[in-house]
């Protein structure tokens, strides 16, 4: 299976806020505005063809295009796409026993059309 999600590709742990819980008053950690709305849009694109909840083990190749050259963290983007496909519902679960692997990942610079292109094989 292949796809394309439009968009500069983001990461969830250095896109975090602190905000106040206002039922207990503790602080708490969530996801910056930013990454909601890659997560967002990433999801709207992912249409029902794809929705397979793929439960067998898989290897998921992603090739970033980002929109500028900061350096950034290949893991990081790479657990924000796998929790993305899970939400989206292309994967059932995005523990070992499903990913087994992320072979061939890479980043690259695209400022025209920043994306990630996915591949899901199955592992073999």
């Amino acid at each position: 299976m292949k796809l394309t999600l439009y968009g500069n590709p983001a990461t969830k742990k250095n896109s975090q806020s602190i905000i106040i819980n206002r039922a207990t008053g503790r602080p708490m950690l969530i996801q910056s505005k930013r990454y909601r709305e890659y997560e967002n849009a990433c999801i709207q694109q992912i249409t029902g063809l794809h929705r397979k909840k793929i439960d067998y083990p898989v290897t998921v190749i992603c090739r970033y295009f980002r929109k500028t050259k900061h350096r950034v963290d290949l893991t990081n983007l790479l657990e924000a796409t796998d929790d993305i496909l899970v939400k989206a519902g292309v994967l059932a679960d995005d523990n070992s026993q499903i990913i087994k692997s992320h072979d061939g990942s890479r980043v690259f610079f695209d400022k025209d059309n920043p994306r990630v292109e996915i591949e899901i094989v199955e592992y073999t």
